[in-house]
């Protein structure tokens, strides 16, 4: 692995990120949003929509890291139950069967509307995905090393580095065997596209396939990444509160989560613009679990990946140009077609009060 490939000296660092979803990917500007993904046809299906200007509060150092993980968590379930929402009509469309929705669905439907609905089963979504991950990687480790201070284990540093290592272990057989899946294994792969392709961007290369296809799947600002600096600042942040009894562990573990989170953001944030020794040293452990939450993609993938980019882009360089709500296709041919009725219906969506 050719590290001058991942942390690049001529590379120009962008605000452009993104999340790989069902067949498909969602690409992040400075100004607009924009979710690409393959239809059975073989076109891609595109939806765009604007960002509003973060508030002043919401760029102050630290503090942006915790409002950017809540809002990634939100904006990101949305994103992924959109997509499945999507992918359903499209299958239903291409004439495979689609799965009825179940009794709480319909009787979520019935209480709430659609549109109310969508964001109780969001929201639901995103607080189940928070207790799931603060319940398995926050608590659960503490509370298994108490047994090794019954033991007879007394070192407090001793016991801290056995947390924290065992917390990593558990996050990485964890996303190892997701890997495994299928489903996710694709998911992964268009992963990696996004990463590719912002690389190609970044690198100032025309974004096609082929040359999008040239760089690594791995990114030194990723999401997997920052959730590693997360594990690490926890371990060495954690050792320097002892080893309570095990109530106040968990007590302190979850006040510290947003001091962790802002931390890690920076962190991360920092290893984004620069790429000396140090930089590469902090990556690292990041850089290698990348290497199981991306897969290469193929030249499809890595279409689906660019339009997305594509869609973000004018935005991002000019802020003149102005960002409106456009749902649509894009062709095999390359032709670009603007779905009215979608659109009016998705802005509905993301704006019925």
């Amino acid at each position: 692995m050719d590290l001058d490939r991942i942390f690049m000296k001529n590379a120009s660092p962008t605000k452009v990120g993104g999340q790989a979803i069902l067949e498909g990917l969602m690409m992040r500007g400075s100004r607009a949003l924009a979710i690409a993904m393959r239809e059975p046809s073989g076109n891609i299906h595109l939806t765009v929509e604007p960002l509003k200007p973060a508030q002043k509060w919401k760029k102050y150092p630290l503090i942006r890291g915790v409002f950017s993980f809540i809002s990634s968590l939100v904006t990101g379930t949305g994103i992924l139950l959109y997509s499945a929402e999507v992918l359903e009509k499209l299958e239903g469309e291409s004439g495979k069967e689609t799965e009825e929705k179940d009794k709480f669905t319909l009787w979520l439907e019935k209480r709430f509307g659609e549109k109310g609905a969508f964001n109780v089963m969001m929201y639901m979504s995103v607080v189940l995905s928070i207790l799931f991950v603060v319940g398995f990687f926050i608590l659960l480790p503490t509370w298994m090393v108490s047994a090794l201070k019954n033991a007879g284990v007394q070192n407090v540093v001793l016991l801290n580095l056995a947390e924290g290592v065992l917390r990593i272990a558990m996050f990485v057989a964890y996303v190892s065997l997701a890997a495994k899946m299928p489903d996710i294994r694709r998911t992964f792969e268009y992963h990696g596209a996004e990463h590719k392709t912002i690389h190609c961007y970044e690198n100032g290369l025309e974004l096609t396939p082929e040359n999008a296809q040239s760089f690594y799947t791995l990114h030194p600002r990723c999401g997997t990444s920052f959730m590693m600096f997360v594990m690490i600042i926890s371990l060495l942040l954690f050792s320097f509160l002892g080893w309570p009894n095990l109530a106040v562990r968990l007590l302190s573990r979850l006040i510290l989560i947003p001091v962790v989170a802002g931390l890690s953001f920076e962190v991360l944030q920092w290893t984004g613009r620069h790429n000396n020794a140090c930089v590469k040293a902090l990556s690292m452990p990041g850089i290698m679990l990348q290497k199981i939450t991306t897969r290469e993609p193929s030249l499809d993938q890595l279409e689906v990946a660019i339009a997305a980019m594509n869609a973000v882009l004018p935005s991002h360089e000019d802020p003149d140009v102005p960002v409106d709500y456009w749902v649509g296709e894009i062709l095999k041919d390359g032709t670009m077609v603007k779905n009215e009725e979608e659109t009016k219906a998705y802005i509905e969506q993301k704006t019925k009060k």
